[in-house]
This record gives C-alpha cells, structure tokens and sequence, in this order.
C-alpha cells in the first residue's frame, strides 16, 4: 500500500484549522489554494500548511486523521506549535 500524509491547514496563527489526509500532500495543498477541494477550506481561506505527519500507510494516516478530528482544539494547536514553533 501506498503511504499517507495527514495534514492541517490554517488560516492565520491559532485560526481556524483543518485537518486534511492525502496521499500527494504537495497536490493537495496546491488545491486547498486554488480553491478547489474542501468547500470548509474554500469558505474560511484556509492557504497555510501548519503541520503534516507521513504515514507508511495510508490506512494509518486515515486513521490518524480520524483520531485528530476529535481532539480538543487546544491539542491540535499545541501539536502545530510544537512541529511549527515559527
């Protein structure tokens, strides 16, 4: 199988975040900002990649991803300055 990234995207420095899996991180990002892709994306402008984690499979990115989405959102921040402290 193929590996996997799970990524976030924010909008500006502890904005809306969202929490994204993929297979091609550098495509999908260039859609996040194309507009294309995740109508919650589009809608808040989310354009910056904050944090991404590859995963050797991509049964474990998805499943990763599904795990992140019910973190509360102190965690997703705390994770992104961690990996991205700039």
């Amino acid at each position: 199988m193929k590996g996997g990234w799970v990524y976030l995207m924010a909008d500006r420095y502890r904005g809306t975040v969202y929490i994204g899996v993929t297979a091609d991180l550098a495509a999908r990002v260039h859609q996040h900002r194309n507009g294309e892709g995740s109508d919650f994306v589009r809608r808040y402008g989310l354009t910056r990649l904050v944090c991404a984690e590859h995963h050797d499979r991509i049964e474990n990115a998805i499943a990763r991803e599904k795990a992140m989405k019910k973190w509360r959102r102190e965690w997703k921040i705390r994770l992104i300055e961690e990996q991205n402290p700039d």
